[in-house]
């Protein structure tokens, strides 16, 4: 995770590659290592290897996406996840929501918060914001 936030991703990679076993934890700190430094590609490829993926990892890529101006691949990785019954959870449903609102995708903003009501987020403060923003 340091040497990501430093910038360093080719030695974040070196010791991935160097650990004994690999969790789902280090697999999505060398996704977000990648992710922070804009080398999405390089995020999303990680991201296809794991052979098990959690929330986390779902919402790394989700994520990276909205913020580096593909919000369509955002919006399509949330219906992926959906599609392999993954739960979102609060983090899943803002970056999703940003996604909508910076395609001014109205229709599946809508649907998003839906599926918002339905997690029972509708009453968190962050959420909320997102889908002002959204709308």
């Amino acid at each position: 995770n340091m040497y990501g936030k430093c910038g360093s991703v080719d030695d974040a990679r070196i010791v991935f590659e160097k650990m004994p076993q690999r969790d789902v934890v280090s697999w999505n700190t060398l996704i977000t290592a990648y992710a922070c430094n804009g080398y999405l590609k390089d995020a999303k490829s990680v991201f296809d290897k794991m052979s098990e993926r959690n929330v986390v990892s779902w919402n790394s890529m989700i994520s990276a996406y909205a913020q580096n101006e593909h919000a369509k691949d955002a919006v399509e990785l949330f219906q992926r996840m959906q599609l392999e019954g993954v739960n979102p959870d609060k983090g899943t449903f803002v970056s999703t929501l940003d996604a909508c609102a910076s395609l001014a995708a109205l229709a599946k903003g809508k649907f998003i918060h839906s599926n918002v009501v339905y997690s029972g987020f509708e009453s968190d403060v962050i959420v909320g914001t997102a889908l002002v923003n959204m709308y």
